[in-house]
């Protein structure tokens, strides 16, 4: 089994055409015939069934594709890491970023970073953290940006970088806004704009309502920032948001009120797979990360 056969035959799968397979990989039609032939030889088994000038994958094609693009991620990969630990400062960082997540310094992050190592790119992925630990644990990204951070999980290890509370975003003319922080047993009369129900943060919204003894009215469901915050400034309903992404582009209409009981807070930390070791890209930008946050912390920016 070589290679060559397992690129040809990813091709002729994606594309289900043996002519426009060699078109793409600039090789002759009959060659790739010909590997493929090898390929089915070599399994035993058909891994495409002809129809007319299409092809198609056999169930037994559809397994051996799962586990042939498994391993062509890991075998490109490979000689990645081979370039980075030969010259650490190249190389492609994967890194995840679970939705609804506000990372205000990110870009500020990736700038620095990209000052200091500019032969080092990044891949960008976004995600629920449940998403993100299985492109983790598949050898697809390398590192992610995660919020909540998972504890004591078997695939991936965390560290946590910030913790940032939960405010309120209410219209300027609500009748409580401007007189200081609030009780959410205040509101329990009121409409609220959520995230939807998979995001972590609406289950942290439910579960303070549950601490403040009501069942919320959730009139809309969502999970774009912005969005949320338009609906908030057209007076639809009231929003719970993390206090960073409440103070990014805010609407001059909305106030952001504290919440003096249930405090509502939320870590925000990194994941990193725990069975193997980082590249020296991602190792040199995993420690640029932890010493980042930590200087924000002890100047208190």
């Amino acid at each position: 089994m070589e290679l060559r056969q397992i690129r040809y035959f990813i091709e002729a799968a994606a594309r289900e055409h043996i002519t426009q397979a060699s078109e793409a990989l600039h090789v002759a039609q009959s060659a790739i015939s010909r590997q493929i032939s090898l390929l089915e030889d070599e399994l035993g088994v058909a891994l495409f069934s002809r129809k007319g000038r299409n092809i198609q994958l056999t169930q037994a094609g559809k397994i051996f594709l799962e586990h042939a693009e498994r391993g062509l991620i890991e075998f490109d990969k490979a000689q990645q890491k081979i370039k980075e630990y030969l010259n650490p400062d190249t190389g492609l960082i994967r890194l995840g970023i679970s939705t609804s997540l506000s990372v205000h310094t990110l870009p500020i992050v990736l700038q620095n970073f990209h000052s200091t190592h500019p032969g080092i790119d990044f891949q960008l992925h976004q995600g629920t953290v449940p998403y993100l630990i299985r492109l983790i644990e598949q050898g697809s990204i390398d590192l992610a940006f995660a919020s909540p951070v998972p504890k004591h999980h078997e695939v991936v290890r965390s560290s946590i970088l910030y913790t940032e509370r939960m405010v309120l975003l209410m219209p300027k003319q609500h009748e409580k806004a401007g007189h200081g922080s609030i009780q959410l047993s205040q509101l329990k009369k009121e409409r609220f704009i959520t995230f939807r129900s998979k995001l972590s943060l609406q289950e942290l919204f439910r579960d303070a309502c549950r601490q403040a003894g009501f069942t919320p009215n959730i009139v809309f469901e969502g999970e774009d920032m912005d969005t949320i915050k338009s609906l908030v400034s057209s007076n639809f309903g009231i929003a719970l948001m993390p206090e960073n992404a409440a103070a990014y582009n805010l609407p001059e209409t909305i106030a952001a009120v504290p919440l003096s009981a249930p405090k509502i807070t939320r870590s925000v930390g990194v994941i990193r797979p725990r069975d193997r070791d980082l590249a020296p890209s991602e190792q040199l930008f995993s420690l640029f990360i932890d010493e980042f946050y930590d200087r924000l912390h002890r100047f208190g920016q």
